[in-house]
């Protein structure tokens, strides 16, 4: 594995951050710079507001303009500063305080000796979105050696170098992993700039009638004190003042009138010392109360999302099944009878309510083409549009599943369950048969490239323009302001006529920034501030963590799906060369891009990956990604008893981590298949199920009805105790309540010796399930855990 160390002189300070402004309802979030390096950021990104009338307040660590045009601010932090600041802005008189964190860029040196000439030669990888075209490497000195220098972030990464169209894997790195399409691809670790460890803690929180008080415990590991540097605290987005904090050798005490905490608070605490920035603590507070304790008080935080693709679920109105007929389209791509009254009866029986369901996300409802259509690569199969993403209409439901009363219905239902309902948007492409291609084809990309090539499938080199098929025509953007201004319309028509409580946005990556930021512009507009209800949007992009999260902000989306952490766990809990501590150092990876509290979607399977359980069930390696063909002619079934344990330790560790889970229907008990359509089988109900699929249903309830009553799994940081080869053990903190939870992806038993922070002053552990209480000695305990075995208990 190749190793990147940089080291790096280190400096001090500590930050906390709470907001008492009422105009600006979004969290700002940190922008993240370079040492020396200019960046900008538009202003629509930090938070929403009717009009933009921004000035800036100087900053001595950084030269920050505004370009009112453009509404764009623009940071050129000093070369020798680096660590936690902020930036106080004022927008048309509100002041408001910008949280800026400031790292040292770190380059890693990649070196190619050729045993042939090329014309052009790249590297490119997961640290940039796999663009062949960006860093090209040059032999300056004639020496036969191409060498670049690229700026990556710590991390774990998988990358090739590109010589006239030829990949290449990396000779001189024995590290390589199977990249699923007949290659490999070499692996690059980039280690961060310090081996110190820092970790700020939640201690205590009190409330009285005149004030909250919150008291913190500062850890690290080598010599830095909290006292050494500076203190810094913010209500939503203002700085508290100096006085209202106090700070003594590793502890700090914060003091917040109640006056300043009427209504949702959000109060974010960072310690920065000797240049060394800790994870942020966020408290979330009602009216001065830690949010989680009160149903009512719903945010997106508590939310565990049940995907479910209808035509596939239930079929609840056979009246209305009209399956394709047409020889060549075999019945596992065709329409199954799946249907909104389906769903809606299955919410009426309380299925969604005993698995502890608050939210679902149904596949697309547009009317779909009455026709089946062959499949572009080979071996050229038909398919019918059964799934939803071919629209066909941009307002028609599609007659198979019911029709806009019956949507409604759903929702109107769901309500009465306390269930929010997403729709699926597509805003990519459009089927050829639907009037907006028909009428309007100047909105829409070239199939035909200017070097005689079909636009088919280039998902990175033409990602804005690439079509999915030569019968699914791709928007393009760029080409008129009429497609941003009819697709906006739709998506605001959709959220107004059904009462939807949000989106699951198709292929975002394939869509321009520009159209994202009008959609949320609209929302924020004609429903946020209007109806007082935050609407969620999730998105689907397959890239890296900087393409992925340039989407994800106050002026775009909520979250997306969080396929790098995915693509890390499944080796993690299925291969045992892949340990815990790797799948740790990806969780610190997510940490660092999106923050402890974050609505990212945490998956184990979806519609558009293998189910998980041909892979614990040893149907497919991992490599095999794409395993249509395997789903058509040898279609996996469970053969083993301890894949249900398997895929439970998976779930147990996806709802105790943050983020959001989405639980793919028929994962809950263990449903198999491989790739498209194979993944998507019609979904079982009660004794359908054999015993072992009833069992795991019975535990998957269980797992995630814990995530459900306990708010620290919700709301919580997160503190790894142990991640070794088969053990992974962490705390999840909010300002009330302390969990630990132990996995074991081990075939035996595993005895496991815990030591608890001085801070969390442990005197009993209790077994959330069991309700076995253990009592810990000076912070220490052992426990033992079985065989694919999970366990989470409550720290008094």
């Amino acid at each position: 594995m190749l190793l990147i160390r940089i080291k790096q002189t280190l400096i001090a300070a500590l930050f906390i951050t709470i907001s008492l402004n009422a105009g600006v309802f979004d969290i700002i979030q940190p922008v993240k710079i370079k040492s020396g390096v200019t960046d900008s950021v538009v202003v629509q990104d930090l938070f929403y507001a009717e009009n933009y009338n921004v000035a800036l307040s100087p900053n001595s660590d950084i030269n920050a303009t505004y370009d009112g045009g453009s509404n764009v601010i623009k940071f050129a932090p000093n070369m020798d500063f680096y660590g936690f600041t902020t930036l106080q802005i004022s927008n048309s008189g509100e002041v408001l305080d910008i949280p800026i964190v400031v790292n040292r860029e770190q380059r890693s040196e990649f070196n190619y000796k050729p045993w042939k000439d090329y014309k052009e030669l790249t590297v490119f990888g997961s640290f940039n979105g796999w663009n062949r075209h960006e860093h090209y490497m040059k032999d300056d000195d004639g020496d036969g050696i191409f060498t670049v220098e690229v700026p990556v972030e710590p991390g774990n990464y998988q990358y090739k170098f590109y010589g006239d169209g030829e990949e290449i894997v990396d000779p001189n790195n024995p590290d390589s992993i199977s990249n699923g399409s007949g290659s490999f691809n070499s692996i690059l670790d980039v280690l961060p700039l310090s081996d110190v460890k820092t970790f700020l803690h939640i201690q205590d929180y009190t409330k009285s009638e005149n004030e909250v008080v919150l008291q913190f415990s500062y850890e690290h590991n080598a010599s830095g004190k909290l006292d050494s540097g500076k203190l810094f605290v913010f209500v939503n987005n203002n700085l508290l003042s100096d006085n209202s904090v106090e700070v003594s050798g590793n502890s700090a005490t914060v003091k917040i009138d109640s006056d300043l905490l009427s209504g949702k608070k959000q109060i974010r605490v960072t310690a920065d010392v000797e240049g060394e920035i800790s994870n942020t603590q966020n408290i979330v507070l009602f009216d001065g109360e830690p949010a989680g304790y009160n149903n009512s008080d719903f945010t997106w935080y508590d939310a565990t999302i049940y995907s479910i693709m209808v035509d596939r679920f239930n079929d609840g109105d056979s009246s209305i099944n009209a399956p394709i007929e047409f020889d060549s389209l075999k019945w596992k791509a065709n329409y199954l009878g799946g249907d909104l009254q389906g769903i809606i009866n299955k919410l009426e029986d309380g299925y969604f309510d005993k698995l502890g369901i608050n939210t679902i996300w149904i596949s697309p409802v547009y009317d779909n083409p009455n026709k089946a259509y062959k499949e572009y690569p080979a071996p050229h199969r038909y398919y019918s549009g059964y799934h939803g993403y071919w629209p066909s209409h941009h307002e028609r439901i599609e007659e198979k599943f019911g029709d806009m009363s019956k949507l409604k219905e759903l929702i109107d239902t769901a309500k009465e369950h306390n269930i929010k309902i997403l729709l699926d948007f597509v805003s990519n492409h459009v089927h050829e048969n639907h009037p907006f291609f028909k009428e309007n084809r100047n909105w829409f990309g070239q199939l035909d490239l200017p070097d005689g090539r079909k636009n088919l499938r280039f998902f990175d080199e033409f990602r804005l323009t690439t079509w999915f098929e030569p019968y699914l025509p791709s928007f393009d953007y760029n080409a008129t302001p009429e497609v941003i201004e009819a697709m906006t319309e739709n998506a605001l028509w959709w959220l107004k006529t059904t009462g939807a409580a949000g989106f699951r946005h198709d292929a975002v990556k394939h869509v321009p920034n520009e159209f994202w930021r009008e959609l949320t512009r609209r929302i924020k507009s004609e429903i946020e501030s209007k109806e007082n209800r935050e609407v969620y949007q999730i998105g689907e992009t397959f890239g890296s963590y900087d393409l992925i999260s340039s989407y994800v902000n106050n002026g775009q989306l909520s979250s997306q799906f969080n396929f790098n952490l995915y693509d890390r766990a499944i080796w993690a809990f299925i291969d045992s060369s892949v340990t815990f501590g790797d799948l740790d150092k990806e969780m610190h990876k997510t940490f660092d891009v999106y923050g402890y509290l974050h609505k990212m979607g945490n998956i184990m399977d979806s519609h558009d990956k293998n189910r998980y359980m041909a892979h614990i069930d040893g149907d497919l390696h991992l490599s095999e990604w794409s395993a249509a063909e395997i789903g058509w002619n040898n279609p996996p079934k469970v053969d083993h008893p301890t894949s249900y344990n398997r895929a439970l330790l998976y779930y147990a560790w996806m709802n105790s981590i943050p983020g959001l889970p989405v639980i793919y229907y028929g994962s809950e008990f263990g449903m198999t298949g491989a790739s498209d359509p194979d993944n998507r089988r019609m979904m079982r109900f009660d004794d359908e199920l054999n015993q072992y699929e009833r069992d795991m249903l019975t535990e998957t309830r269980k797992i995630i009805n814990l995530r459900k009553d306990l708010p620290a799994l919700r709301y919580g940081d997160f503190y790894t105790l142990t991640a070794d080869e088969n053990v992974y053990s962490y705390v999840r903190s909010d300002a009330k309540q302390r969990v630990l939870v132990v996995l074991n992806k081990s075939d035996k038993p595993q005895r496991v010796d815990l030591t608890f922070p001085a801070v969390f002053n442990a005197q009993k552990v209790t077994d959330l399930v069991t309700g076995t209480e253990l009592i810990p000695e000076r912070n220490s305990l052992s426990v033992v855990i079985g065989s694919y075995g999970w366990s989470m208990y409550l720290i008094d």
